[in-house]
C-alpha cells in the first residue's frame, strides 16, 4: 500500500468516524432521548454532518484521489483498492457540489422534523408536522439541484438510495408490475374467507414476544456480541462500524405479527451490516451496495424465510409453548395460512406480500408530485386518502394510519421508498439462486437451520460492502438483471396455493 492511499484511508476513517458519532446520536435520539432534548440535538446532530461533509469535500482528498488513482490503474475492478477509489470518487465528486452550510442546515431541519414527526402522528394530526415537512420538501428540492440531474428532478434524489437507478427506469418496473398486482389481488379478494387471521388478533403478552422473537433472531444469526434491540416508534436498523449493529423493533399486544416480523426484517438489515469484510471498515466500502439490496436483506429473511411453510413447521410448536392457550386450536398450517393473509390494509408495514408494494407505488408517485411541485404539502392528506382508495379501495380513517405512518420524510428520506419494492424483487431472485446452489435449502429452514443460507449470502453479497452496484451483484451472482418475473411468480404461486385458485 503505498503512502498516498495510506492517508487517503486515514483521512476517509476520520470522516467514517463522524458520521458513525452521528449516527450514535440519531439513534438514541429514536429511542431514549427525552423529548426536550430535540433542540440541542439538532444542532449537535448539524455540527457533526457539517464536519463529516467538510472533511470529505477536502482538496487534499481529491488530491489524494488523483494521485492513488494514478498509481492503481494495475488493479482490477475487483478488487479493494479500485473499488474503493471508484465509490469513494463517485461520492466525492456528488458531495463536492453540495455546501457545507446546507449540509448543516439539512440536518438540523430534519433532526427537528423527526420530533414534529413523532409527535404530529401520537395525535394524529398532520397540520403539525406540515411546516417541517414543507421546509424538508423545499431543501430536498434544492439538494436535487445541487447534485444535478439529467432527466427528472427525482433521479438526483433516487440516486442517493439506489446508484444509477432512474425514475423512469422504476416506472418501467412498477408499471406492470402494478397491473399483475392488482389483478391478484382482485382474485384473491374474492375468496377472502378461504383464509382466517383471527389468532393474529388476541392478546399476547409483550415480554413474551420479545422473548420470543430474540430467540428467533439469536438462531437465525443475529450476534448479540455485536449488537442489540431495542423499540421505537418506527423500527430501524443502523450500526457504528465493525461491531456494533442496532435494531429496534416495536410491539403490540393485540397483534403478533408487528414485533416478530418487524424483528425479523430489522435482522435481515442487520446481518448484512455485522456481514461486510473488516478491512473495508471505516471507508465508503463499508455498508451496503444501495438501499435496494438491503431491503432485499430484509425482506428475504422477513418474507421468503420468514413466511414460509417450512419456518412455520420448525417454529410454530414453539411458539405454541410460549402462548399455549391463545394457539391452542391452531397448528403450522393453520398458523402459516393466517400470517400469509391477504387483505388491503392502512400499514404498510403491517401490508401482506402481495399488496405491499401497491403501498410503495403510493409514495413513489406522490414523492414525485411533490418534488416536481405538482402538489402541495397541505394537500398531502387528501392525496393519499385518494391513492389509498384507487390502488387498495380502503381510505385510511386517521392521519395516523394514513400520510403519518412513515418515519422516512420527517428526516429527508425523499426517494427513498422505491428501494423497498425493488428489494422485494431481488430478495426472491437470490433465494432462488441460493436454492440452486443449496440443493437441501428448504429442508434446513425446516430444520430452524440457517447457517448455510447466511454463509452464502455473506460470501456472495454482504463481504463486498458497496463495491458493486444492485445491478452488478445481481449479474453476478444470479447471471442476469434485476427482475420482476420471479417476484411474480413467485407470488402467484405461494398465495394461489394458500387461496386454492
Amino acid at each position: 500500500m503505498t503512502e498516498e492511499l495510506k492517508e487517503l484511508k486515514r483521512r476517509l476513517g476520520v470522516v467514517s468516524d463522524l458520521h458513525n458519532a452521528e449516527a450514535v446520536l440519531s439513534w438514541d435520539q429514536q429511542t431514549y432521548m427525552p423529548p426536550k432534548g430535540a433542540v440541542p440535538r439538532s444542532m449537535q446532530m448539524a455540527t457533526l454532518g457539517r464536519l463529516a461533509h467538510e472533511h470529505f469535500i477536502s482538496d487534499d482528498i481529491g488530491k489524494l484521489l488523483d494521485q492513488v488513482g494514478s498509481e492503481n490503474g494495475a488493479h482490477g475492478y475487483d478488487s479493494d483498492e479500485a473499488s474503493l477509489l471508484r465509490v469513494t470518487r463517485r461520492d466525492y465528486d456528488k458531495a463536492r457540489r453540495v455546501p457545507s452550510a446546507f449540509v448543516e442546515e439539512l440536518t438540523r431541519t430534519a433532526s427537528i422534523g423527526l420530533e414534529a414527526w413523532t409527535q404530529a402522528r401520537m395525535e394524529s394530526n398532520f397540520k403539525l408536522f406540515q411546516p417541517h415537512l414543507e421546509k424538508i420538501v423545499e431543501l430536498e428540492i434544492q439538494l436535487a439541484n445541487y447534485l444535478g440531474y439529467q432527466d427528472r428532478i427525482y433521479d438526483a434524489l433516487l440516486d442517493e438510495y439506489e446508484p444509477g437507478m432512474t425514475t423512469r427506469q422504476v416506472e418501467q418496473i412498477f408499471q406492470p408490475l402494478k397491473g399483475e398486482l392488482t389483478a391478484l389481488v382482485n382474485t384473491l379478494q374474492k375468496k377472502s374467507d378461504a383464509v382466517n387471521d383471527a389468532v393474529l388478533h388476541d392478546e399476547y403478552d409483550e415480554q413474551q414476544q420479545w422473548d420470543f422473537g430474540i430467540a428467533v433472531i439469536k438462531q437465525i444469526g443475529f450476534d448479540f456480541q455485536s449488537g442489540r434491540q431495542d423499540k421505537s416508534a418506527h423500527p430501524f436498523t443502523t450500526g457504528f462500524g465493525i461491531g456494533d449493529t442496532r435494531i429496534t423493533t416495536r410491539v403490540d399486544k393485540h397483534f403478533l405479527p408487528m414485533m416478530l416480523f418487524g424483528t425479523i426484517h430489522e435482522t435481515g438489515h442487520a446481518l448484512y451490516d455485522m456481514g461486510y469484510r473488516p478491512e473495508l471498515d471505516r471507508t465508503p466500502l463499508a455498508g451496503g451496495a444501495s438501499l435496494g439490496v438491503h431491503e432485499s436483506q430484509s425482506r428475504l429473511w422477513e418474507n421468503v424465510v420468514g413466511r414460509s411453510r417450512g419456518f412455520w413447521k420448525y417454529w410454530f410448536p414453539r411458539l405454541r409453548e410460549v402462548f399455549p392457550s391463545q394457539l391452542a386450536d391452531q397448528d403450522a398450517e393453520s398458523f402459516y395460512r393466517a400470517i400469509n393473509k391477504v387483505a388491503p390494509s392502512f400499514i404498510r408495514v403491517e401490508a401482506d406480500e402481495v399488496t405491499y408494494s401497491l403501498h410503495i407505488m403510493l409514495r413513489f408517485e406522490i414523492e414525485n408530485m411533490l418534488v416536481e411541485r405538482k402538489v402541495k404539502v397541505v394537500d398531502v392528506p387528501e392525496l393519499w386518502n385518494a391513492k389509498m382508495k384507487e390502488y387498495l379501495g380502503i381510505v385510511p380513517p386517521d392521519d395516523a394510519q394514513g400520510c403519518l405512518q412513515d418515519i422516512h420524510w420527517s428526516y429527508g428520506s425523499i426517494g427513498y421508498f422505491a428501494t423497498y419494492s425493488l428489494g422485494s424483487m431481488f430478495a426472491v431472485q437470490l433465494f432462488e439462486q441460493a436454492q440452486r446452489e443449496i440443493p437441501t435449502l428448504l429442508q434446513q429452514i425446516e430444520n430452524g437451520e440457517y447457517a448455510e443460507l447466511l454463509g452464502w449470502l455473506r460470501k456472495n453479497l454482504h463481504a463486498h460492502g458497496r463495491k458493486f452496484t444492485l445491478d452488478e451483484l445481481a449479474k453476478r451472482i444470479t447471471g442476469e438483471s434485476l427482475q420482476s418475473r420471479s417476484y411474480v411468480a413467485y407470488l402467484k404461486k405461494k398465495f394461489g396455493e394458500i387461496y386454492g385458485i
